[in-house]
């Protein structure tokens, strides 16, 4: 289980990348990179780095659930997973 204070971390810098996403747009279209410089850091979507929604853990993220594979495995063996069950054959 990750910090709280690493989860709400990600969360600011999503929100401060969806606050500055248009501005950024126009900049790099103008090619005014002296003006984009002075936008804060956590403004820029490279500074992002996908965690689970549940546990936070950074590694092993499955993008089509939003969840790390962990956390994956457990849900789908307790069948909570619609159209997810163990491969055999």
């Amino acid at each position: 289980m990750a910090k709280e204070s690493m989860k709400a971390r990600e969360v600011k810098r999503q929100e401060m990348v969806d606050k500055y996403a248009e501005k950024r747009a126009a900049l790099k279209a103008a090619g005014d990179y002296e003006a984009l410089q002075k936008l804060p850091k956590n403004a820029s979507p490279v500074r992002l780095h996908n965690r689970c929604k549940l546990t936070g853990r950074p590694r092993g993220y499955m993008r089509q659930f939003g969840i790390s594979r962990v956390t994956f495995r457990e849900m789908a063996n307790n069948g909570l997973i619609p159209g997810v069950k163990k491969a055999s054959w």
